[in-house]
């Protein structure tokens, strides 16, 4: 009835438009310094309670470009956006843009339907870690290198130490431990369309059509025609976010509460951190 009588009113007093909300999860997985922002749970957590929050919203849509990261980040969101889900009885839309890779499509996997562009990239379904040996390097310096550990293995993988079989083969084990739960996680999610194609958990990576064709993804899309074909064409699409800090406006990732003088101090880590970043999208040609 109350439907009904706003259809006889005027501008903003008549017919309430559909609305779904959108929460952007971009970038790449792993925790927040001053001077870098990170997709973490704790910097979308208010983005997607908010989005939630619209009772009366046939659905609620995430938009996600990223190459991956932090495993346990990945899994944290995953985990939050099903629990909304469940708790507000919403459907998950996910919508790919340039990528879903690796922890990326592990939170793409939280969509009841994953719509992607043909040329999105999906996939890289597996775990890696990566550094780097200086051992000659401190020989051919002169440098010394002195560690105190109580604990044997407490300097396992140091980069200015010589490899040890056994330590690599303990890494091993644990991607190989997090690579099974991906895995379950995929067949748990998809099992019911995905394909036997022997490469499907190797780690590889595809175009949105084929993955489409694999089972990855459901459609092909956008994000605006999608939801005006579902929804209806006066559905209105609202983005939803959480709010920058005061600081944040000047320094791109900036916490306020971190202060300038604890920017300044992790000013070479966030450069080692933007490269790494950086190395993500690389590997995608982004």
């Amino acid at each position: 009835m109350l439907n009904k009588l706003r259809s006889y009113l005027p501008g903003k007093l008549g017919k309430v438009r559909p609305i779904v909300p959108v929460v952007r999860l971009h970038g790449a997985i792993g925790a927040a310094s001053p001077l870098k922002s990170g997709l973490n749970l704790s910097s979308v957590e208010d983005a997607l309670e908010i989005a939630f929050s619209f009772k009366e919203a046939p659905a609620v849509a995430l938009s996600i470009n990223s190459p991956g990261g932090s495993p346990v980040q990945s899994h944290l969101i995953f985990k939050r956006i099903r629990q909304l889900a469940d708790e507000n009885n919403k459907q998950i839309l996910v919508f790919v843009e340039d990528v879903a890779a690796s922890g990326g499509y592990m939170i793409a996997l939280a969509g009841d339907d994953i719509i992607v562009d043909p040329s999105s990239i999906v996939g890289s379904i597996g775990v890696v870690s990566a550094g780097f040996g200086f051992t000659e390097l401190l020989e051919k310096t002169g440098v010394q290198r002195r560690v105190y550990a109580s604990g044997d293995k407490k300097v396992t993988l140091d980069p200015f130490s010589p490899e040890v079989k056994e330590d690599i083969e303990h890494l091993k084990t644990l991607q190989h431990e997090i690579h099974e739960m991906f895995i379950d996680m995929v067949k748990s999610r998809r099992g019911d369309v995905l394909s036997d194609d022997e490469n499907l958990f190797s780690g590889l990576f595809w175009t949105g059509a084929k993955a489409r064709d694999l089972g990855l993804v459901d459609g092909l899309g956008d994000l605006h025609s999608t939801i005006h074909e579902r929804y209806g064409k006066e559905t209105k699409v609202k983005f939803v976010g959480t709010k920058k800090r005061f600081l944040s406006r000047f320094i791109p990732g900036a916490n306020l509460q971190g202060g300038l003088n604890e920017a300044a101090g992790t000013l070479p880590a966030a450069a080692l951190a933007t490269l790494e970043e950086k190395s993500l999208w690389a590997k995608f040609g982004l």
